[in-house]
């Protein structure tokens, strides 16, 4: 019976330090080298192209979509760099 009583107690104080961390995900930084244009129905986000600083793509230029302010220089947490968006076309409303 001792032995039932302990575990119960160990599982107990294993929850409770669960309870306190944050776990993050693991992330890639990025570069942000030109601003190519606004996307999105209504503008909110802005197409980028950056340039990986770390990781296995180190070095490698992509085009990403991102929502919210965004500078030149300005880095960039990805977490994955294998996806990139679709380039942006010419057009507009009614263009042919």
């Amino acid at each position: 019976m001792g032995k039932v009583k302990l575990t119960r107690e160990k599982k107990e104080e294993e929850k409770t330090e669960v309870k306190g961390q944050i776990r993050f995900s693991s992330a890639v930084q990025a570069r942000v080298e030109e601003l190519v244009g606004r996307t999105g129905m209504r503008g909110e986000a802005v197409q980028v192209r950056c340039k990986i600083l770390e990781g296995i793509d180190q070095n490698k230029i992509i085009r990403r979509n991102v929502k919210g302010p965004v500078q030149l220089g300005d880095i960039l947490m990805l977490r994955e760099t294998e996806i990139e968006a679709r380039q942006l076309t010419k057009g507009g409303r009614g263009a042919v």
